[in-house]
């Protein structure tokens, strides 16, 4: 048996550009994409925290250190620069690899600065 897991998530980056007339994806500074074990072309969904709206692409590589999160081609109409969205990656795992699974997860701060990081979201408590 397979299951999709999540793999990677970018929380609360802010979207740095939002290129209608360029040809797709979304472009993730590179540094932000190796930390988070995201590879260029990975299929990628992105929640949008300030309207609500969710769309997949997928990643390609931005200039490192430029904390670039630039939306393009027609996802840039799913968000506007200052939006902060989630970004998330999922992998297929086999039954054999989910106990030790733990997806990577970054955390970002404004200006796309990295907050922490961290292998495991604490329980959600009632």
């Amino acid at each position: 048996m397979q299951a999709i897991m999540l793999k990677a998530k970018l929380h609360m980056a802010r979207v740095t550009h939002a290129v209608l007339n360029y040809e797709g994806s979304c472009a993730i500074d590179g540094d932000l994409l190796d930390m988070a074990g995201v590879r260029e072309y990975e299929q990628i969904q992105i929640y949008n925290v300030d309207n609500g709206k969710r769309f997949t692409t997928y990643a390609i590589r931005g200039e490192e250190g430029s904390k670039m999160i630039s939306v393009n081609g027609a996802a840039a109409h799913q968000a506007d620069v200052g939006d902060r969205v989630i970004i998330c990656a999922f992998a297929n795992y086999a039954e054999s690899e989910l106990e030790a699974h733990k997806p990577a997860m970054v955390y970002l701060m404004e200006g796309n600065e990295v907050s922490h990081t961290a292998n495991a979201i604490p329980v959600q408590m009632a």
